[in-house]
């Protein structure tokens, strides 16, 4: 085959690490574009970025050259290095070790680009802790609480 074609969707979340300073809620918008800008020089597309000041939620194209741990580890990294470069925050920022990763089909895309955009409203009446338990358990990903969201 002369090509690779390879189209795969993700719906990647992570969470500030425990021990780190939260994000400002008025610099989120500013931190997704960022973020967008990463993916794309990457090689990836971002269809959707939100979050809250402890958690983002990203969908995005995994590019066709890198492996998901890579792709995580090129928004976490750049991202951290940038939140850390703002004059705005006092104390190191960190991401959480580790993340969830889901894929996401073509008909459930509008659904997630919808579900990423209302974080706000979801959040009124879930932690983050009850929502990423609720990915892993519909994704059948087996997990043990006790080391959940530990970093």
């Amino acid at each position: 085959m002369a090509n690779t074609l390879v189209k795969i969707d993700i719906h990647l979340i992570f969470h500030v690490k425990s021990s780190g300073v939260l994000l400002e809620k008025e610099t989120l918008p500013e931190l997704f574009r960022y973020i967008g800008g990463v993916i794309s020089n990457i090689g990836g597309m971002s269809i959707e970025i939100g979050g809250m000041p402890d958690h983002i939620h990203i969908l995005s194209s995994l590019p066709k050259t890198m492996s998901l741990a890579d792709f995580a580890r090129a928004v976490k990294a750049n991202s951290s290095r940038w939140i850390n470069q703002q004059t705005q925050y006092q104390g190191r920022f960190k991401w959480q070790e580790g993340y969830g990763a889901f894929s996401v089909s073509p008909s459930l895309m509008e659904k997630t680009v919808n579900y990423i955009r209302t974080q706000e409203e979801h959040h009124r009446v879930r932690t983050f802790r009850e929502e990423y338990i609720s990915f892993l358990q519909h994704y059948n990903i087996e997990f043990d609480e006790k080391f959940l969201l530990n970093d």
